[in-house]
Formats: C-alpha cells, structure tokens, sequence
C-alpha cells in the first residue's frame, strides 16, 4: 500500500489553516509515512501563517462567490486555474508514490481543489469548523467521501462530530507566570488580553482605545496585551502611548499560546478557532461575534462556552463609544481575581478535551 499524503485546501484567514496545522502534527506524529501538503489563498496572511510554521505551500488565487457583478466575475474567471493547479498537486502526490486525500478546511480555497479531486478520483474529507456550516462547507459536503464537524450539526446528522482543533503553538507553555515572562510583561500583574482574530478586528480596537483614553480608564487594574492585525498596529500602539496604558500592542502574535496562558481574561472575536484555543486553554473570554456576518455565526461558535458559563457575549455595536461602555460594564463585573472571573474560569470543567486533531486524524487514516 503507497504511504499516504493529505493535501489540506483552506485559508484566506488563519481560522481555515490553523486546523490544518493542528491536524498535520497528529498525523505526523502518528505516523512517518504520512505527507501534509497545504494549497492556500495567495492573501498575505496565508503565507505569514504557513511560513511562520515552517510549512510549505501552493498558493492558488481563489476568491469568494457572490452575486454582486464584479465578485461573481472574480470568482469564475479564477475556477479553472485554482482547478488545474489543484490536479497538478494530486498528480505530483501519486507521481512521488504517495495516495492523496484532499482535507478542505472551509472557505472559499476548498471548493476548487475538491472539484480537483473529482475528477483527479480522489477521496476527499471536509472538515467543517463553525456551528453553522457556510455554502462553501454545504457544498464540499456533497462531494466529500467523509464529512467531520467540530460542533454537532442538528441537521447534518450524517457529519461526525470531533471536538475543538487546536495546534499545539496555541496552548499554553506554563503557567501564568511563565507565559508573561516570555512575552516581557509584568509577572504579577493580571493580564487582559484582546485578540482580533489573525487580521485583527477594527472595532474591538477602537474600542479599547477609546476605554483607554478616558479618566479614570477601566483599564487601570489590567496590563494589556493586543493582537491588533497588521493594518492598525501602529496606531493603536501610539493610543496606548499616549494614555499611558500598560499594554503591548502586535500586529500579530506567533507562536499564540504564550498570550492565551498569560491571560486572565480575553476579549475577543468569536471565530472557531479563536474559541476552540479558549477552550483549551479554560481562559475566561468576552466574546464580541463579528457584527456583519448575517447568519451570526460566530455568536452560535461561542455558544459552547457561552451555556457552560465559561464565556460571556458583548454584542459588538459598530460604534466605539458604545462598545467602549459595554466592555467598560463587563470589566466592572470581571474584577481581577474577583468570584465572578473565577467562576467563569472554573466553568471549564463542565467541557469536554479540545482533542478534535487527533480524532480527524484518527478518522482521515481510517
């Protein structure tokens, strides 16, 4: 039997990567013979993400369906390339003497490397990631050998439920302490930290700008650690500055984990992979959903954390000033080393292992 390859399609944010990652180190772990190949979008983000983790990668210039004229055109004119890239990867597979499977991780890089694989005969495995499956995932789905989810889908019966995925870079290396001392901050004071997502999150900064800026500033019991995105760094450092916050503001942090172990608390948004790391790590979290997507699911990715009374929502306003009160109230409530903080961290207990890599990994081997 030829030893095996799995070709994982995903990307245009780190959520349709990190996955993949997290998934690759079990089946090498596991396994010598096994091969992980990435095809990824040819966004920036992508290949910071895959560089950063020392993985190689075929980058493709898939772009999103829509119906609006100028993205439906960007979308058909692209097709048949990401499609023809997409054999031309599966035949280099076999070429080596290795049995591919395509993985798709969700979004819009999937759809064309799975059409790849039809017609290339290949067996195909999705991984769907959020509680409410986009059309990319619904229609991967249909053509996929085995479907995995890592929350229960009340009306895809037929997918198998995993658990969260979480690459190893995003646990915790230590304790509290240690983690702070990696990233250079205060040992002893409490950490808040705010994490955007890997683009970052334009509101959730103007929001903690603003809670910065004014006297006295709700912040003041918390040293801050930001995860802007690359677009804001700058300025939402020259904020913090200027307020004389004590908080470190990165476009991006790599590995992640040292910032999740640091923290008492987490703002952040409410991507799966955003909440499966929160999950793995028990840190208490303040979710603000992004506002735009319209079937809300980043609301419905948290609701885990959420029913467990591990995590609380914010709804994000669009509006600094109304964030600004709203995260200002939560922190009234979330005092650092506060009864109702630690409840929230103690209602981790009630949740099941982040352990959904190695089930995909155990199901992708069959």
């Amino acid at each position: 039997m030829n030893p095996r390859s799995y070709i994982f399609a995903g990307g245009g944010t780190g959520g349709h990567i990190y996955p993949a990652i997290a998934i690759a180190e079990e089946l090498e772990r596991d396994s010598r013979q096994a091969r992980c190949v990435y095809v990824c979008s040819d966004r920036a983000i992508d290949r910071a993400v895959l560089d950063g983790a020392s993985r190689g990668h075929v980058a493709i210039p898939a772009r999103p369906f829509g119906l609006t004229p100028i993205r439906f055109i960007k979308f058909v004119s692209r097709w048949g390339e990401c499609v023809r890239e997409g054999r031309r990867v599966i035949r280099a597979e076999r070429s080596e003497g290795f049995e591919p499977t395509v993985v798709a991780t969700g979004g819009f890089v999937g759809p064309p490397v799975v059409q790849a694989a039809r017609a290339e005969r290949t067996r195909v495995a999705l991984i769907n990631l959020d509680a409410k499956p986009g059309r990319a995932n619904v229609w991967i789905a249909r053509r996929a050998d085995a479907a995995l989810s890592t929350y229960e889908i009340p009306d895809r019966p037929e997918w198998t439920p995993i658990g969260p995925i979480v690459r190893g870079s995003a646990r915790a290396p230590g304790d509290a302490r240690t983690c702070r001392s990696m990233l250079g901050v205060d040992q002893d004071r409490p950490v808040l930290a705010v994490l955007g997502g890997s683009q970052g999150a334009g509101t959730i900064n103007a929001a903690l700008v603003e809670l910065a800026q004014r006297s006295p500033s709700p912040l003041g019991a918390w040293q801050i650690v930001h995860q802007t995105g690359e677009r804001e760094a700058g300025s939402v450092r020259e904020a913090y500055e200027r307020a004389g916050a004590a908080a470190i503001a990165e476009a991006f942090f790599d590995p992640i984990g040292p910032v999740w172990g640091s923290a008492d608390l987490v703002i952040a948004r409410a991507g799966a992979g955003t909440v499966a790391e929160a999950w793995a790590n028990s840190t208490p979290t303040v979710f603000m959903p992004y506002p735009f997507h319209r079937d809300g699911h980043q609301a419905a990715n948290a609701g885990p954390l959420v029913r467990a009374g591990a995590a609380v929502i914010v709804d994000d306003a669009a509006d600094a000033r109304i964030n600004a009160d709203r995260l200002a109230a939560t922190l009234a409530e979330f005092k650092p080393g506060g009864a109702a903080l630690g409840r929230l961290r103690d209602s981790y207990r009630r949740l099941g292992a982040a352990d959904g890599a190695a089930a995909a990994a155990r199901a992708l081997r069959g």
